[in-house]
């Protein structure tokens, strides 16, 4: 999946929330291709709402979403879903579909209305099931998988879409280790790609594991931008966060936020 490397998506003077009462305020902010940006925030900070407005469930209260250019009030349903695609933290189906009938939903926004996907959109699935490394999957039942599981084929699905963006909302929350690690690898090779991802994510680590730039909420606003080196600080965390906690860098390995138990 190689995406235009001049697609942007953009957040300008954007006012998020719900019968025309804001939650959000005034948020200024972009995704480029080829970067990752992670929303850090605690709980009830607003980041459901932003997700809801950008995927057109709700409308903005003021201010615009664009891409490309366009705000997203004037893209197609099928033409959004070309730009944009959504990995939820849980995903549910009651039909017991195989993992890579799943994967091959991902494709239908690039057929015709009567079309079967063909072999290179079966092709892609099995590409993105592979990359994933959970091509094993591909003949289970989806309703019988783990919820780490259905989260990796979730995944898979959304870039089987090969769409310019993809947002995540908490990647790893169902995930073992190994495989928090494997996704945040994965991340990092779309980046090389040229995908455009928004992630939100309850771990301060994970922005300097993707190299990412940040953006931390605090009370629908704002309240830092910028690269994780100079807004990830132990003074920043325990604003938004309310504890104390060391941020620690070494040359051998990632930086690290360390929560201070006692």
């Amino acid at each position: 999946m190689v995406n235009d490397n001049t697609s942007i998506l953009e957040f300008k003077d954007t006012d998020l929330g719900y019968n025309g009462k804001a939650i959000m305020h005034n948020l200024n902010f972009s995704v480029s291709a080829g970067e990752i940006v992670c929303l850090l925030g605690p709980n009830g900070v607003g980041k459901t709402t932003l997700f809801k407005t950008m995927l057109g469930f709700i409308p903005p209260i003021a201010g615009k979403i664009i891409i490309n250019n366009t705000d997203i009030s004037e893209i197609s349903p099928r033409d959004f879903a070309r730009l944009i695609a959504y990995v939820p933290q849980t995903h549910a189906t009651p039909f017991p579909y195989k993992a890579k009938e799943v994967v091959l939903f991902g494709r239908a926004v690039h057929l015709g209305i009567f079309a079967a996907p063909g072999k290179r959109d079966h092709k892609i699935a099995e590409e993105c099931l592979e990359l994933l490394e959970v091509k094993h999957l591909a003949e289970r039942p989806f309703t019988e998988l783990s919820g780490g599981e259905k989260q990796m084929v979730i995944f898979a699905r959304a870039l089987a879409q090969e769409a310019q963006f993809i947002i995540l909302d908490e990647p790893t929350s169902n995930l073992d280790y190994g495989n928090q690690v494997r996704i945040i690898r994965k991340i990092n090779e779309l980046k090389k790609q040229s995908a455009g991802i928004l992630m939100a994510t309850h771990s301060p680590d994970h922005a300097f594991m993707v190299g990412s730039k940040v953006i931390m909420m605090e009370k629908g606003n704002i309240y830092k931008s910028g690269l994780p080196e100079t807004v990830i600080t132990s003074d920043n965390l325990k604003k938004i966060y309310g504890i104390d906690v060391s941020v620690i860098g070494t040359k051998e390995y990632n930086t690290v936020c360390v929560p201070i138990i006692n």
